[in-house]
Order: structure tokens, then C-alpha cells, then sequence
């Protein structure tokens, strides 16, 4: 793998908050500004490969096998219709990872391991995490140079998010120092909702500036698309969604150049 590849986990341990939808087309953003995308799909639930049109097949290689070692890297990489973006797809055999990751050695690391050994050349890896913090998301941040954590502008939108961060600090503190919180998405906003407004404020007063401008309104092309097999970007360009995510990966990229200028 290239030293220049940003790796980059989006988790939180709750479900619905727009994990996947973000990690689909961010990715997708990326890599139509001519960016190299890999999305590696640690959700057994398996939404990311079946968000770019590839189908759950049981015996397909995928993330599970290429971290037991049944199967290479690149044979686990399946291109998708989208120029410069693979993904790594799941199954639900992932659903049995965290028992067998418990009885090996250094079970953190297996992730990293396998990025570290792999040939492949991108400039950006996308890690959707499983709506858990177990050891399939434990071994995403180890693995990774940053998270961006998505919080849905609803009731109780704060709530786990505290104890991701924690984990997040542990993590940085015992397996991988140079993680970092890359930013925290406000996704699901809705304009005709002032409760909406209420927890976009009480989140940017509690991350400050950890938080990204863009905002991820609820749209309903974004939650179309996934069945059509296209991020929305593809789905719908000129929808407020796919609009977002294209505004995000700008922002993504800015912060980004920023760091490395200083």
C-alpha cells in the first residue's frame, strides 16, 4: 500500500445515523475528482457493495476471507461501474468475526495487517464500520489515519457518541497514535424541523470545530438509491443529497490539504 494513502473509518455505534450512505458517497465524490477510492465494506449487513450494484453472494471473497487468509487482497477487490472506486464487499459470515478474532493473537491488528501487505495504490480507503464498537470496528481504527463519525440531526442524537469518542481515545492511546477524529457529520437535517436547528447547535457547541460545515439534509434520493444499486450521485446529481456529499468531499480534501501544509 502507498504512504500517501488517507485511510479513513466512518463509525458509530449506532445504526441509521447514515454511516454507509456516507461512506458510499463520499467515496464516490472522492473519486470523481479523479481520486483513487477503496471502500471496505466491515458491516456484515453488507449495504456498501450492494449500494454500488454488487450483489451479497455467500461464497464471493470478500472482507471475511481476505481476513482469515482464505483469499488475497486483490481477489477480494471488485471494481465497480464507477471509474477510479473498488470495493471491498461483505458477508454475513463478518457476523462470527469478533468470536474468532477474540481467540488470536494481537486481534486489533489483523486489518492493518492486510492493508500494510497489499499492493494496491490508492489515494483514499473508505472503512464502513458495523453499527458496534467490537472488535470489526476496533480493528477499522487501528487500521486507519482518522474517523469521521456521522450524527443524525434527531432526538437523542448525542447519545453513544460520547462512549465512541472514548474509544476512539483508547484506541489512539494503546494500538494506533496517530489516529485522529477527522470530523463529525450532522446528517438526516431537516429545514421544516426546528428540533433539527436545536441539535445542529448542541452538537457544533459540544465538537466546536471538529465539525463539518457541510450538512447532509434528509433526502429522499439519498435513501432511494441504495435499491437502484448507484450512490446518489449517480441516482440523482442535481438532488440536495448528492449536492452535499459533493460539498463534503471538497471539505474532506481542504482539511486535508491544510494538515499537510502545516
Amino acid at each position: 500500500m502507498s504512504g500517501k494513502t488517507k485511510i479513513i473509518a466512518i463509525a458509530n455505534q449506532k445504526g441509521g445515523v447514515g454511516k454507509t450512505t456516507t461512506a458510499v458517497n463520499l467515496a464516490t465524490a472522492l473519486a470523481a475528482i479523479k481520486k483513487k477510492v477503496l471502500v471496505i465494506d466491515m458491516d456484515p449487513q453488507g449495504n456498501a457493495g450492494v449500494s454500488f450494484g454488487i450483489a451479497r453472494v455467500k461464497d464471493n471473497p470478500g472482507t471475511y476471507s481476505v481476513m482469515t487468509g482464505a483469499t488475497s487482497f486483490n481477489e477480494a477487490v471488485c471494481e465497480t461501474k464507477i471509474p477510479n472506486l473498488a470495493v471491498m464487499p461483505a458477508s454475513l459470515d463478518l457476523l462470527g468475526m469478533d468470536i474468532e478474532l477474540s481467540s488470536a493473537e494481537n486481534p486489533q491488528f489483523f486489518l492493518d495487517k492486510t492493508l500494510k501487505q497489499t499492493n494496491q495504490d490508492n489515494d483514499y480507503i473508505i472503512i464502513d464500520c458495523p453499527p458496534a464498537v467490537g472488535m470489526l470496528t476496533i480493528n477499522a481504527l487501528v487500521a486507519s489515519d482518522s474517523v469521521i463519525i456521522p450524527i443524525q440531526c434527531e432526538y437523542l442524537a448525542l447519545e453513544g457518541v460520547a462512549d465512541l469518542v472514548k474509544t476512539v481515545g483508547k484506541v489512539k492511546q494503546n494500538f494506533n497514535h496517530s489516529l485522529n477524529i477527522e470530523g463529525i457529520l450532522l446528517t438526516m437535517y431537516d429545514t421544516r424541523n426546528n428540533l433539527s436547528e436545536q441539535i445542529a447547535k448542541d452538537v457544533r457547541a459540544f465538537f466546536k470545530d471538529k465539525v463539518y460545515e457541510t450538512i447532509i439534509p434528509r433526502n429522499v434520493r439519498v435513501c432511494e438509491a441504495p435499491s437502484h444499486g448507484k450512490p446518489v450521485l449517480l441516482y440523482d446529481l442535481k438532488s440536495s443529497g448528492a449536492q452535499a456529499y459533493i460539498k463534503l468531499a471538497k471539505e474532506v480534501l481542504k482539511k486535508q490539504n491544510i494538515k499537510a501544509a502545516g
